[in-house]
Order: structure tokens, then C-alpha cells, then sequence
């Protein structure tokens, strides 16, 4: 393709110079290509440089991403290789000349959004963690798209990283218990920690005299850390965090398809572990985790649990389908009839409870009433449900049943006769009672003589009461009228006598003689 275009452009008379501006690639590129055949220009895109590169077996690959997400960085590239081939040794520099080859042997352009940074000095070890809120919308594995929020924490000094996700917007109480998970992860905490200026923890800044939610409040009193709000519109004060959540976006979230919260939760610390802290940082040249083992000897130490941090398990929800049963751990567990609902968010909240097996808690509000119990499954795929959880099919036919043993006068009779077509046809029960509704209301006169003579007969079916109905009153009803008429009629015509011709005439018909 860049042959073709730097060709055409040549054509037109543009000079090398603008040829290298109008493709943005150099001038010796734009020499060389020139001077080759179309031939040559095919076997050059295929091994550049004459010889074999360490990424040229994943060229298909790298190919393919370029085509479909042209937007994407090199660093992400690098990231899916790794997950796709654990074993691959290759080093980002090396596959940022690759990818960026590759961008300008195929034309793929990529589109950069500069933005501009003050520089900040660096902060020393423990001093400061950084925390900040975001949310993408990703497709998920029934081909739908859900949107996912997410709490991201930065190290100041290390650069060390975590996240935590959930499927619906954050609450004060969801903030805690992330705070909770992350001092868990990290060992310990900063001794002040960087906000924006968000609802869930603050009120207004009010002059440097913070007023934070009183939620908030009472938990950063409890952990006695110092809250240090930037200043609306002043991003340079908090960069790292929004680099941090632009990072997580563009590298973890973009492209990748979300199947539960669990699995997502799960796959982000591993792309904590494999890329987000362990790629070497572009400002201070350092893997993060490796920087963190230092930093984590100055943070101080975290007490035990506080009552404001115990809202893990009311914090998880559950969407609830539209055949009322959420999803769990890859099985489905039943929630009571009418739960699903004809609007946007159908959301429970569930907690899970340990014993000698642990049990699913399903509610309607964090701290609501109980709308399902059931044993957690340990195999996948299954359909846990709880009958009462399900349509009583019977009670509807029942109602029908008794309705037509109160049409019979030995109610006795017609219950035993009733039950006997509902063994023989189980499946069909409605169907069959249909159909006895439809004999009642055409012949209700009839109907104690046809019961009789069906529990006689034992003509246990439907059809056979409908067959028996219609001829006990055929026969109870003889057309008198009409068969003596057709008798009259009948004796009229014994008198014409037909015209008889001699056999000789046939003869000559057949032999072809008038």
C-alpha cells in the first residue's frame, strides 16, 4: 500500500519532500521505495530488512489488531501477545519498532491526542496515594454492552497500581470497602491520600476547611490519614492517577469482552501483575513492583477491619434476567416470579454465607428482606431454582377440573373419569379438557348418559367422550320427517320403465358401421 500510494503521488509530480510529509515517513524511505519494482516492493513488506525479525511469526497477529484497532498503543499489543503466548521473551522497545514498521509499511495511522503536563517533583517513599474514579462500556459475551465503574489507586513514588470494578455506579460505602481491599493489597497506607473533588467524599472544599461527606468523614477520622482535594479543573496536581485511569482504559478495558464481575475483578490483577506494575515505567525507568518493595517498608500499618469497611458482601449486585434468575459464579440461581421488571436496571444484591456450605442471600436492598436462599453450587452450568420460585401450572387446570365435574350429576363418576384421562395424559391435560368444555357446551342435556356409557366402555380420551356425545344425540334425534319423503319419493319412480335397444346396434358402433 505504500508503494501504490508514494507511486501515485509521484505521478502527480509531488517532490520527495512532500511525498514524506503528505505519508509521514521520512525521505530516505520514500527514495528507496522509488526506486524499486512492484515486485520488490511486495518481497521488502514481507521481510523488511533481509533479514528474520524476532515478531515476524506474530505478524499475522499484530496485523490483524492494526486493522481492527487502529487506535490502540503499542504497549497494549505487547500486552495481548503476552497473554496470547506466556513464553514469548520479547522487550516493549522491541515491539514498539515493530508495531510502528508495521503502521508505516500498511498505511495504518494511528490518531494521538497530545495533552499537556506540568511537571511534578517526586514525592518521597509512603508520603502519598492517589485515587481517582472511572467507567467504560464494554461488550459483553452475549454480544450485548453493559457499563462497568471502576476505582483506581496510584503510588505515588512507585507507580505501584490497583484497581477494583463493580457494574453499577460507586456509593460512599463502595469507596471504604475499596480502600479496604487496596491498604490490604498494598500492606499498608500513604500518609495522604489525593482525591478529585468528588461527591462521594466531599462537600466542598470550603477554603482549604475540607468539608467531606460524614460517611467519609468518620472512616478518615477512624484511619487518621490526611485528604489532600485538587482544585476543580487543575489536573497537573493529581497526573499520575489520571494517567493511571487513562492507562487502565485504554490498555485493560478497550476491546477486551466482559463475561461476569467475578472473572473481570479477576483478570484485572492479573493484568496488574503482568503489565500495569510490572512494564517499566516511562518517567522513572523502573518497574514499579520492583520500586514498591522499597516503598512498602514506609507505609504504615493498618489496624483491623473497621465497622465502616464491612459492606463487601451487600456491595455485590446481580442483574436479574428475564427468566427471574441471576448469575453466579457461571450458574444461574432462580429469584421469585415478577422480580424482573420492565425497566433499565433490574439489579439484587446479593451476599454470600459461610457454614458447613455456603449459601447465596439474595435481596432487593443492600439491608432489605431476604427475597431468595440457596446452597452454592460447586459444579457450572447448573440451574439452581427453588420451586416456589416457579408458575404452579396446576392450579389452573384444577379450577378447570373441578368447573366440569360440577356439570355431571354423579360428581363422583365424572372426578374418577377425569382423573384417569389426567394420568393417561399428563402432558396433554389441558388439551383434553378442552375439548370435554367444548362437549359440555354443545350437548349439556347429554352429558350424564355419554359419562356413564364412556366409564362403561372404559373410553378413557377426550375424543371418545366428543365421538360418544355426538352420536347418543344423533340417535336420540332420527330425521322422521325426511325419510319419509325420500320413501315417497322413492316409490314414484317404480313405474318408469327404461328404453331397451336390440345388441345389434352396439355391434355396429364398435365395428365402425352407422
Amino acid at each position: 500500500m505504500l508503494y501504490v500510494k508514494i507511486q501515485e503521488l509521484h505521478k502527480r509530480k509531488f517532490k520527495v519532500a512532500q511525498i514524506a510529509m503528505e505519508l509521514k515517513i521520512s525521505r530516505p524511505t520514500v527514495y528507496k521505495y522509488l526506486e524499486m519494482t512492484f515486485e520488490e516492493a511486495r518481497a521488502y513488506s514481507v521481510q523488511p530488512h533481509g533479514k528474520k525479525k524476532k515478531l515476524d511469526d506474530y505478524k499475522d497477529w499484530i496485523l490483524a489488531w492494526l486493522e481492527e484497532y487502529p487506535h490502540l498503543s503499542s504497549a497494549q499489543f505487547h500486552d495481548w501477545l503476552l497473554k496470547r503466548y506466556p513464553d514469548l521473551a520479547v522487550v516493549g522497545s522491541t515491539v514498539r519498532s515493530y508495531v510502528r514498521e508495521i503502521r508505516e509499511i500498511y498505511q495504518i495511522e494511528k490518531k494521538v491526542t497530545v495533552r499537556q503536563y506540568e511537571a511534578v517533583p517526586e514525592r518521597p517513599m509512603g508520603k502519598q496515594l492517589q485515587v481517582d474514579w472511572g467507567e467504560t462500556k464494554q461488550k459483553t459475551s452475549d454480544h450485548k454492552e453493559i457499563k462497568l465503574h471502576f476505582i483506581a489507586f496510584v503510588m505515588a513514588h512507585s507507580r505501584q497500581k490497583y484497581m477494583e470494578w463493580q457494574t453499577r455506579p460507586f456509593t460512599t460505602r463502595d469507596a471504604i470497602r475499596c480502600h479496604k481491599h487496596a491498604f490490604q493489597f498494598y500492606g499498608g497506607r500513604t500518609e495522604e491520600m489525593v482525591y478529585d473533588q468528588d461527591h462521594l467524599i466531599a462537600v466542598s472544599e470550603n477554603a482549604g476547611q475540607l468539608l467531606l461527606t460524614a460517611e467519609f468523614q468518620r472512616y478518615v477520622s477512624e484511619r487518621k490519614f490526611k485528604v489532600h482535594l485538587c482544585r476543580r479543573a487543575d489536573p497537573e496536581s493529581k497526573g499520575m492517577i489520571e494517567n493511571v485511569v487513562k492507562y487502565i482504559k485504554s490498555n485493560f478495558a478497550d476491546s477486551r469482552v466482559f463475561s461476569d464481575i467475578e472473572d473481570w475483578n479477576q483478570r484485572a490483577l492479573q493484568w496488574l501483575q503482568r503489565t500495569g506494575n510490572h512494564q517499566v515505567h516511562q518517567t522513572t525507568k523502573k518497574r514499579p513492583a520492583e520500586v514498591f518493595l522499597l516503598e512498602k517498608q514506609h507505609l504504615q500499618p493498618v489496624s483491623s477491619m473497621l465497622s465502616y469497611e464491612s459492606t463487601h458482601n451487600q456491595s455485590i449486585t446481580r442483574s436479574v434476567s428475564k427468566d427471574n434468575t441471576i448469575r453466579y459464579k457461571s450458574n444461574r440461581y432462580s429469584v421469585p416470579l415478577g422480580t424482573y421488571q420492565a425497566h433499565p436496571e433490574n439489579l439484587v444484591f446479593i451476599e454470600v454465607k459461610a457454614g458447613e456450605s455456603q449459601t447465596l442471600i439474595i435481596r432487593e436492598e443492600v439491608e432489605g428482606e431476604i427475597l431468595a436462599e440457596h446452597e452454592i453450587s460447586l459444579e457450572k452450568g447448573k440451574l439452581i431454582q427453588n420451586r416456589s420460585h416457579t408458575r404452579d401450572r396446576s392450579k389452573g387446570i384444577e379450577e378447570l377440573k373441578q368447573r366440569f365435574i360440577s356439570s355431571f350429576t354423579d360428581q363422583r363418576q365424572a372426578a374418577v373419569y377425569l382423573d384417569e384421562i389426567s394420568k393417561r395424559y399428563p402432558r396433554y391435560r389441558r388439551d383434553q379438557f378442552a375439548i370435554i368444555n367444548e362437549v359440555i357446551q354443545k350437548y349439556p342435556a347429554n352429558m350424564d348418559a355419554v359419562m356413564t356409557k364412556c366409564m362403561a366402555e372404559r373410553l378413557f380420551s377426550a375424543n371418545n367422550f366428543r365421538d360418544m356425545a355426538h352420536h347418543h344425540h344423533s340417535s336420540s334425534h332420527e330425521p322422521v320427517e325426511e325419510i319419509k319423503s325420500l320413501h315417497t319419493h322413492s316409490t314414484r319412480h317404480f313405474s318408469i320403465k327404461a328404453s331397451a335397444r336390440s345388441l345389434n346396434t352396439y355391434t355396429s358402433i364398435l365395428e365402425g358401421r352407422a
